[in-house]
């Protein structure tokens, strides 16, 4: 068995589960340490729904506003292609890591069933190149629906209801990890419609440093990571 998965044939599924298993390692090692590895992979893609060039900065009169340029209205219904598959992939229902290990599961161990039946029934193995053809078209559709399943079995409170966007002026609790600047810390907050949401925050000014248990606002939206400062108003929470 070990030298079937020394074969050059199967050198392709052997390091997707090898990685897979790598990024398991990762994940539970930053979670002991207080990272968050797949939050913070989440935050560097780009939303399903909306597709911004620019910064979000809170408007301390009561909103936000955008510095840079917009690409497609926040609702707009067409969304650019890697949007599209990130979408059908289920990004954002799911943390991408743990998307990213179903596929390398299913990607591996369908190419190694499909080398060990055409070794089996012919007598030889298939090229690498060609044998990966099948493993995609089966690891594909396998994330989407193994997705879909995780997405049912997560808490309703890490749904993507609102818009990136929607977060910036709201206060969020920081829940893991000190944030300094550079070096993110994971927070959660509460959107219009009570659902509870995790996204990863960094001081907006450069000597602050963010606690766990302190309360932050939210003030800018970044590429995609927020900044925030202490909460300038104990009356506002992150439950409103």
């Amino acid at each position: 068995m070990i030298d079937t998965l020394l074969q050059p044939e199967a050198a392709p599924f052997t390091v997707a589960l090898c990685l897979m298993l790598v990024i398991a390692v990762v994940e539970l090692l930053g979670t002991l340490m207080g990272l968050a590895p797949s939050g913070l992979l989440d935050s560097l893609l780009p939303e399903t729904d909306l597709d911004l060039d620019g910064d979000v900065e809170f408007d301390a009169s009561g909103g936000s506003a955008l510095d840079g340029d917009i690409v497609t209205a926040p609702d707009a219904p067409s969304a650019g292609p890697l949007s599209q598959v990130l979408g059908w992939l289920c990004v954002g229902r799911v943390p991408i890591l743990v998307l990213l290990v179903c596929f390398l599961t299913a990607f591996g161990l369908t190419g190694l069933i499909v080398q060990g039946l055409v070794a089996g029934l012919m007598g030889f193995t298939l090229p690498a190149m060609l044998a990966v053809i099948p493993a995609l078209i089966v690891a594909l559709p396998a994330t989407r629906h193994l997705g879909l399943a995780l997405s049912a079995l997560m808490p309703k409170e890490q749904t993507e209801a609102v818009s990136q966007r929607g977060f910036v002026g709201r206060i969020a609790t920081i829940i893991r990890g000190e944030a300094r600047t550079g070096q993110p810390a994971e927070a959660k907050l509460s959107d219009q419609y009570g659902q509870t949401h995790y996204l990863l925050v960094e001081p907006d000014e450069a000597d602050a440093v963010l606690r766990a248990g302190q309360e932050v606002l939210i003030v800018r939206l970044v590429s995609g990571r927020y900044h925030a400062i202490d909460n300038p108003n104990p009356a506002l929470t992150d439950h409103e």
